[in-house]
């Protein structure tokens, strides 16, 4: 196992192990001890979701947080509801994900060149924590972030993933934006480390039912991930780019 896989495998123990936040405790195993209808009988992880993927990837994905009887269900991120299936036929396009669907923790699913996580580990009400619950989940994110240390593509999944990658890179010292940032679909924040941050409209059923998010949209987004990652191999392999802290 390498230093990076080890590194992430401990984290995701000390995610899982989180109480933290006693409202969000609250709304993760209510969720679990009176799920709907349809999923009565289940038994929901109803516990915080690590992030998971390759440790070696080069392009993060970054989301709000899980859905409560989606990831909070099924135990993996995006994992169980529309918006997973949304997202990892995107993925699955674009050559990072190994199917096109996800729908349980033990279903084959593996992700090339790519890791997930999110802003929050924990189902929150409304679909909405608070910036008390997003600093406290922070430190996970820092240290994600501390592990990964090939990746150079950021797709952020919905303004509060772009936000709170941006606070995440302040937090460890990291070089600033080369440009003001600005969140938009499609648009990119690049900085002097040679990171890219992708910025995406979240794969939400308010986005997706409304229209305000296609799936070419969603697809244009992991294909531009795709060709930046290759760009920033290529220019590793030829001795090019600055390079990340390691704070």
């Amino acid at each position: 196992m390498t230093d990076r896989a080890t590194a992430l495998r401990r984290l995701n123990e000390a995610v899982i192990a989180c109480r933290r936040c006693p409202r969000l405790v609250k709304h993760r195993e209510a969720a679990g001890a009176n799920p709907p209808k349809r999923y009565r009988g289940e038994t929901y992880w109803s516990r915080p979701l690590p992030g998971f993927g390759d440790p070696d990837a080069r392009v993060l994905l970054v989301g709000l947080a899980p859905a409560a009887n989606g990831g909070n269900r099924t135990g993996r991120m995006f994992t169980g509801d529309e918006s997973g299936n949304w997202l990892f036929e995107a993925l699955h396009a674009a050559g990072f994900a190994s199917q096109p669907t996800s729908a349980r923790r033990d279903d084959g699913l593996a992700l090339t060149d790519a890791w997930i996580t999110a802003a929050a580990h924990c189902a929150p009400p409304g679909n909405k924590p608070t910036r008390e619950e997003l600093a406290r989940c922070q430190p996970f994110l820092l240290a994600e972030l501390r592990a990964l240390t090939r990746v150079k593509v950021v797709v952020a999944l919905g303004r509060i993933g772009w936000e709170n990658y941006l606070r995440a890179r302040t937090a460890l010292g990291w070089p600033p934006p080369l440009a003001r940032p600005a969140f938009g679909h499609g648009s990119l924040t690049k900085f002097a480390d040679g990171t890219t941050l992708i910025a995406s409209y979240h794969p939400s059923q308010q986005n997706t039912f409304t229209g305000k998010l296609t799936k070419p949209m969603l697809r244009s987004i992991f294909v531009k991930a795709r060709k930046l990652s290759e760009v920033t191999r290529r220019d590793r392999r030829e001795g090019g780019g600055a390079r990340r802290p390691s704070a």
